[in-house]
């Protein structure tokens, strides 16, 4: 994974959702596009951990799922866009570049313990030949990574209270 060095809002940039005025439309084109006009983060990101986490629950049942999760390769933000047909890609990378540093760097690094999880999995992964092992491998990951799935979809949505407070309960 790469590490883009990215700018923070300031008075000439202003945040996601808080442009020059108070840019109604530039809220309102956030919105529509699935970003967070608060936070200046898409969901969509989300689907890049959300594919790991399918093909490993299917690892128990179907070993040869295996090969399929180790196919998997950690993206960025900016490279899970850039790679993907999301239709506002550069909104959503110019929104990220803008979101506020403290809510950027709590979601990179949640972001990235799932990404060093996925890679230390698949890592191990490519060591073992019993499917047993593989599916236990698997399974751990799945209970590591969904909670993590969990809180960065709250920092995303701007609720990460309510959602560290329902992990610690469950």
């Amino acid at each position: 994974m790469t590490t883009k060095a990215a700018t923070s809002a300031t008075p000439d940039r202003p945040a996601p959702g808080k442009a020059a005025g108070g840019d109604a439309a530039r809220t309102a084109q956030l919105r529509a596009a699935n970003i967070n006009p608060r936070t200046g983060l898409a969901t969509d990101y989300l689907n890049h951990f959300n594919e790991a986490i399918m093909l490993l629950e299917m690892v128990p049942e179907m070993p040869e799922c295996a090969e399929d999760f180790l196919a998997w390769q950690p993206l960025s933000y900016a490279e899970h866009f850039t790679a993907s047909n999301f239709r506002a890609r550069d909104l959503a990378i110019s929104a990220y570049n803008s979101a506020d540093p403290k809510i950027r760097a709590e979601f990179d690094n949640i972001t990235s313990a799932m990404t060093s999880i996925l890679t230390a999995v698949g890592d191990a992964m490519r060591k073992v030949t019993q499917d047993k092992t593989r599916a236990t491998l698997a399974d751990q990951a799945t209970g590591w990574v969904k909670p993590l799935v969990m809180l960065a979809g709250g920092i995303i949505n701007g609720d990460r209270e309510a959602d560290v407070d329902y992990i610690m309960t469950h």
